[in-house]
């Protein structure tokens, strides 16, 4: 079994900026792909940034620009900066993983605990 944790969100003003974190420990023998989805009130979960072994990333239009992913892959960390943060951006945010926990195993997808986002004034 692995598990994420996840830290940095909090309260922000719009325009603002915020750094997520998010660390997988456990039986980790490889990380594929990490990325960061949200969930805002009342709306369905959405993706936000991927990011694979390759450094290879997608992001959601509505944070292109604006939000940028990366990995520590000695870390099995995976961070996401965010910047000229919106009200439309509040939403509670979870950290996701593809992780095979050991060779010749298969891959599990893993969640974070989520941690809340709020851009107001």
């Amino acid at each position: 079994q692995a598990q994420l944790v996840e830290s940095g969100g909090g309260l922000v003003q719009p325009g603002g900026s915020l750094r997520l974190s998010c660390t997988a420990s456990g039986s980790i023998f490889s990380i594929n792909v990490m990325a960061w989805y949200r969930q805002a009130p009342g709306k369905q979960r959405e993706l936000v940034a991927t990011i694979r072994s390759g450094d290879n990333t997608i992001y959601a239009d509505s944070v292109k620009g604006r939000f940028t992913i990366s990995r520590d892959n000695a870390k099995n960390t995976v961070v996401l900066q965010m910047q000229s943060l919106k009200a439309e951006d509040t939403a509670v945010y979870y950290c996701n993983a593809a992780i095979k926990n050991w060779i010749g195993g298969g891959v599990h997808e893993y969640w974070g605990q989520g941690t809340q986002v709020t851009v107001s004034s």
